[in-house]
């Protein structure tokens, strides 16, 4: 009953603001938001049980015998010792279950509310949370070419996550603004999730002290028991594969456990430089080290919402450049969603990912490799859905929209195949008959609007009517869209009292230090 009338308390205050956020409310710009995908269409299921078994047998040898390295870390030391691992130096060797025992109090879903709770999403389950691009220091427009991202880049960026119909997630770290310190910046990039957007967001992990502000801020926004209660924020806690949790992102995570926010535990493997060249040998050290963070989740609070995560490509061992849209990759990513289900977790992987250095029709084929990978695999909450570009160095503007376009068409996907009596159009066929046309008979003109998945940004036009309008190839097109979304943004209504208070806390707290660029 207290959580009932917590979280009433918190919608409330979120939807309202006053007669000021209702005014605002009445003049913004309509910003439609699809559903998350909640898939009607079986999964693909590579590995048969022999192989899945192989797997979790050599990933309990590999915790076992191995051991994994909690490096600089001595609470978490302490922790595993109580715990009953055997702890020797900063390697921690972990008793065949343990790991898996730990994990089972992980829960299997769990909501992260947004503060607009008709945009709050479910992680878990049948469900796909699509979310944008994370990481890149570089950005690349049509006009202006590659740079280091600046916190214009990152607000642009929010801003065109928010105008996205089929985005459900504002993400985290869109972009890495160069031009702010690096202490303070994710006090910036925090503030404008929560300003420009009414998306769920993510938190900071590059410190734990940044980690404990984005839970200060986030009780700002939300007010502190019902941050305390639910869960607002999830946090990309990367391990430093093979085998490594240092003490950065353990930090982190233990920040966010003990609040009740979600981890996403992920390993960052190229496989033949940071797991084996095999898809089995790579799957055994994924395993092996999502149950090692997950479980330590759970000794620092029972119940810490997680997702198994896997980060995986292959190499091209010519250049030793990261390679993206690979079978192997795919066949990474099945096999980790059905471990990741065997364990009833959530599971994070995927997205738009390519190697290429522009938007163009290698980015395409790699890209569509992917997304397609992870929805057939049963991603949950799928991190650079749009936008990522050259490896992940790169936030491309252009390719944030034409990936944000396509990722329609996973919503398509997601709806199935109906057969209802409309679906059977057993009355179009006898109205149509032998050697009719389908184009105005009742049952087209009652389904045309949404019979199709359309497009919001490429060219089906006669060849005559695309000469005319100037022979514009997809990137000029995304240019377009681009400029179109920034010039409709409005941004969403937010109670004064809470942006002034916000506001107050990110100036409070850059006054409080000196500026640090390392």
């Amino acid at each position: 009953m207290a959580e009932t009338e917590t979280t009433g308390r918190a919608s409330r205050r979120a939807r309202g603001g006053g007669g000021a956020a209702r005014r605002a409310a009445r003049t913004a710009v309509s910003v439609e938001t699809a559903p998350v995908i909640e898939r009607k269409t079986p999964l693909y299921e590579l590995l048969d049980e022999e192989t899945l078994s192989i797997i979790e047998a050599n990933a309990e040898t590999v915790l076992e015998e191995i051991g994994v390295a909690f490096v600089e870390n001595p609470e978490a030391l302490v922790r595993w010792r109580e715990a009953g691992a055997d702890v020797r130096g900063e390697r921690v060797h972990i008793p065949r279950g343990l790991a898996r025992k730990l994990c089972e109090t992980a829960p299997s879903s769990f909501i992260q509310h947004a503060r607009n709770p008709e945009r709050s999403v479910e992680i878990g389950g049948k469900n796909l949370v699509l979310a944008p691009v994370y990481g890149p220091p570089f950005v690349r427009d049509h006009a202006g070419g590659r740079r280091y991202a600046t916190m214009e880049d990152f607000r642009k960026f929010v801003k065109l996550g928010y105008m996205s119909k089929w985005l459900q997630h504002s993400g985290g770290t869109v972009c890495e603004p160069t031009d702010i310190p690096v202490n303070k910046r994710h006090l910036d990039m925090l503030h404008a999730h929560m300003t420009l957007s009414d998306k769920p967001f993510m938190g900071s992990v590059t410190d734990p002290s940044r980690a404990q502000d984005s839970v200060e801020m986030c009780e700002i926004l939300f007010g502190k028991e019902f941050v305390q209660n639910n869960t607002v924020m999830t946090s990309l806690i990367n391990v430093n594969s093979p085998l490594t949790f240092d003490a950065t992102m353990m930090g982190a995570l233990e920040v966010y456990a003990a609040n009740n926010q979600a981890c996403i535990v992920s390993p960052f493997i190229v496989g033949g430089a940071m797991a084996p060249v095999s898809v089995v040998g790579t799957l055994t050290q994924v395993l092996a080290e999502v149950m090692a963070g997950i479980a330590y989740s759970q000794l620092v609070r029972p119940g810490a919402p997680v997702i198994f995560g896997a980060f995986v490509t292959s190499i091209d061992m010519n250049s030793g450049a990261p390679t993206f849209g690979t079978p192997e990759a795919s066949q990474i990513l099945y096999g980790a969603g059905q471990l990741a289900r065997r364990m009833g977790l959530p599971f994070r992987s995927g997205g738009g990912l390519c190697g290429s250095k522009l938007p163009d029709a290698q980015a395409a084929y790699e890209t569509a490799n992917t997304l397609n990978a992870a929805y057939m695999g049963g991603v949950n909450f799928m991190l650079h859905s749009c936008g990522w570009l050259e490896g992940g160095l790169v936030a491309s503007f252009e390719k944030f929209v034409m990936d944000a376009d396509q990722l329609g068409t996973l919503h398509k996907m997601g709806k199935g195949v109906a057969n209802d009596e409309n679906a059977q159009a057993m009355d179009a066929l006898r109205e149509v008959g032998p050697g009719g046309h389908f184009l105005g008979c009742a049952h087209t003109q009652a389904n045309y609007q949404d019979a199709f998945w359309r497009t919001n940004l490429l060219d089906y036009k006669p060849f005559e009517t695309w000469d005319e309008e100037g022979a514009r190839d997809t990137q000029v097109l995304a240019a377009a869209r681009v400029e179109k979304l920034l010039n409709d943004y409005q941004a969403p209504p937010l109670d004064p009292a809470i942006a002034e208070a916000l506001a107050a806390y990110v100036a409070a707290k850059k006054a409080a230090t000196e500026d640090a660029f390392y």
